[in-house]
């Protein structure tokens, strides 16, 4: 089970989106660009590593290497 913390923090949020309908789209899609951007980077990072491809292929469990032409 969560924390209290946990709960106090999604009950804030949906309070906020209750009473900012038109504000938390913007700030929510900031947010979820952020992780996109931020796995992106690891990913560019960690394919520079030694055995970086076969960390990523490992990582997805990617068992179709031909759809990932860098992977080739």
């Amino acid at each position: 089970m969560r924390d209290k913390t946990h709960i106090e923090s999604v009950e804030a949020w949906a309070n906020f989106v209750k009473n900012n309908p038109n504000k938390w789209q913007t700030i929510h899609k900031e947010f979820i660009d952020a992780q996109f951007e931020m796995n992106d980077n690891f990913l560019k990072r960690l394919i520079k590593e030694k055995n970086g491809k076969d960390k990523i292929i490992k990582l997805y469990n990617i068992k179709n290497i031909k759809g990932y032409p860098s992977f080739r």
